[in-house]
């Protein structure tokens, strides 16, 4: 009898620590894997790598950072996502300035706090330093319809009028019916490696180039 008791209530035990494990991964409170600029890959020197940028001016711009710069995270976002690159070889003001020599954008906001954005057909490209260490500079590389279901206005308003935003995202009001949607929940206001900005990511699958646009989807 005391042997019966025992397998049950050991039965017992393991179905309920199964059924907490599946319950805490359907409530979403499994972490997630923590992203570090320290997993940074050693890289080709600048000179190398401005070479092989300026070799790239046909590709578009997205590619062109997927095939020169390691993939740190990617966001996934509402209807899209957003890849992070990082590098250790620039600062912002010469990867901006290096990169609108080979790649003319359509627009190229001013800094403000250390962050710079420049806007391509298709495509957001972001660069701000790391909070976490300010010697790497973070590339993000939005594409319009992540930006358009994602961004909170009142960033991107820090560095382009909604006039301009709403041309750019082919809208006449995004700014309106985004503030609407932002006021009930979080909008993404930028990557953070401390919380990624408020949205889901996925690793990058790549260990160092080329895994680009398509790594991790």
């Amino acid at each position: 009898m005391h042997k019966i008791i025992g397998v049950c209530l050991l039965s017992l035990v393991l179905l309920l620590t199964a059924c907490g494990s599946d319950l805490s991964q359907l409530s979403g409170t499994e972490e997630e894997p923590s992203v570090s600029v320290e997993e940074i890959p050693d890289e080709p020197d600048r000179q190398e790598i401005e070479e092989q940028l300026k070799a790239s001016s046909a590709q578009d711009i997205e590619a062109v950072f997927a095939n020169n710069f390691y993939l740190l995270d990617v966001v996934s976002g509402e209807d899209a996502q957003a890849n992070v690159y990082a590098t250790r070889q620039f600062t912002r003001e010469q990867l901006v300035s290096l990169i609108s020599s080979i790649k003319e954008p359509d627009e190229k906001s001013e800094v403000k706090d250390g962050e710079q954005i420049l806007i391509y057909p298709d495509y957001f490209v972001t660069f701000k330093p790391s909070e976490e260490d300010q010697d790497v500079l973070l590339i993000e590389v939005a594409s319009d319809q992540f930006v358009r279901s994602n961004y909170s206005p009142n960033h991107l308003n820090g560095f382009f009028t909604f006039l301009l935003l709403n041309r750019m995202l082919g809208t006449s009001n995004w700014e309106k019916s985004r503030m609407d949607q932002c006021r009930n929940g979080a909008c993404y206001g930028g990557y953070r490696t401390s919380d990624r900005g408020g949205l889901n990511t996925k690793r990058g699958m790549s260990s160092y180039r080329g895994g680009g646009a398509s790594a991790g989807k």
